[in-house]
């Protein structure tokens, strides 16, 4: 069985590679993870390392490996039926009771066919030619400027497909009573004592997650200094790009941008600032503006930067609280995030902007059916849900 693994080497950055089941790294993955990893994030290596390794672990209960190169589409239909019937069998007369998310085949089969294109660039293996040869997709429908986009020339999508849902498209997210359940599971304030009850860390994170749109990398990434107390002007938040972050994080394909912030969260920041002070003079810890913001507080390393893994947990805690929907994560506050504002009346390009989306036609693929769906119209009341935020328009 092979292994998606986890390595540090000499350069002090954690990344990831993929092993066989006699330990050995896989040479072709590791070939195209190398050729990728300055230009991906970590999150994404191991996405791909991940869906790689899975792969690679088909083709050995197949005793295939040594014909990696040389597979067609019958193989990579045969992974697919093997990964919904939970990583044992390719065909069964019985249908599983946990099968993967389509999204997650999605992924697989996108991984899959990325590594092959890049083998086939590189070395000529001709995997990639026998699999994308089904005929392009329908193209949605796109904007005014779509033909200045040049990812819209059509090209050949692959033979092997994962059957789309119906809404397909449409990012899950929360409502506001439902990110308001999320703030107040976290932490509440205690007007007996004047402070809050519960921990104000991960409020402020969930926080910041909702009214900024930021990706969760991108939060776990901050310092003290990005965050900008308005002083009598209007607060903000800098995402700044950096490579030297302790726990990983990373601002997706390093465009920094500002985004800002409402006097709700300003004053959240400073009572947690408030409460990490306390805790370092306790500790004997020294801390200044290029400190981590979001850090470790009551278990150790103490006041290391806060990881992914631990918002997980917490993540996974308030779920089996029943509080949220049953399947959300940290990524669903950023399609809550574009959401309100569309539906608020918000500029699409604006949106764009606050979102870091390097065409606004991404925003409107991803966010175009929102000011069509009634029914989530009808949900709450956008306007008033976002009146506390800042949102410049550069005007």
């Amino acid at each position: 069985m092979a292994h998606s693994l986890a390595v540090r080497p000499a350069s002090g950055r954690r990344t990831w590679t993929v092993i066989d089941e006699k330990y050995r790294t896989v040479a072709p993955v590791e070939d195209w993870l190398e050729a990728h990893r300055q230009l991906w994030s970590p999150n994404t290596v191991r996405g791909y390392a991940t869906s790689l390794a899975q792969w690679w672990t088909f083709l050995e209960q197949r005793d295939e490996t040594g014909r990696w190169g040389d597979l067609g589409v019958p193989a990579v239909a045969g992974f697919l039926s093997w990964l919904r019937n939970g990583r044992t069998v390719e065909h069964t007369l019985i249908e599983p009771e946990q099968a993967p998310d389509p999204g997650t085949l999605e992924a697989r089969l996108a991984a899959l066919i990325s590594f092959y294109r890049w083998q086939e660039a590189v070395f000529s293996v001709p995997v990639a030619g026998r699999l994308m040869r089904g005929t392009p997709r329908r193209a949605p429908a796109r904007g005014l400027l779509a033909h200045l986009d040049a990812r819209t020339a059509p090209a050949p999508s692959s033979l092997v497909r994962v059957r789309r849902q119906r809404h397909r498209g449409r990012p899950p997210l929360l409502l506001p009573t439902e990110i308001q359940a999320i703030l107040d599971g976290c932490s509440m304030p205690d007007a007996t004592v004047g402070d809050w009850r519960g921990n104000l860390r991960d409020r402020l994170l969930f926080a910041l997650l909702a009214e900024t749109g930021m990706r969760l990398g991108e939060a776990l990434g901050l310092r003290i200094c990005d965050f900008v107390m308005g002083r009598g002007s209007t607060p903000y938040v800098e995402i700044v790009p950096r490579e030297d972050n302790a726990n990983g994080a990373r601002v997706k394909m390093m465009r920094p941008r500002r985004v800002y912030v409402g006097c709700d969260l300003e004053r959240l920041f400073a009572d947690y600032l408030t409460q990490l002070v306390c805790r370092a003079v306790e500790l004997g810890h020294e801390i200044d503006t290029s400190s981590p913001l979001l850090v470790n507080l009551q278990r150790p390393p103490l006041l290391a930067a806060l990881r992914e893994g631990t918002v997980r947990d917490k993540v996974s805690a308030l779920r089996k609280k029943s509080i949220g929907p049953a399947s959300w994560t940290p990524h669903w506050f950023r399609h809550s995030h574009a959401t309100a504002l569309l539906l608020a009346g918000t500029p699409e390009w604006v949106v764009s902007r606050r979102l870091g989306h390097a065409h606004v036609q991404t925003t409107l693929d991803l966010y175009g059916w929102v000011r069509e769906d009634e029914a989530l119209r009808a949900a709450a009341n956008w306007k008033s849900y976002i009146s506390a935020w800042q949102v410049d328009d550069g005007r």
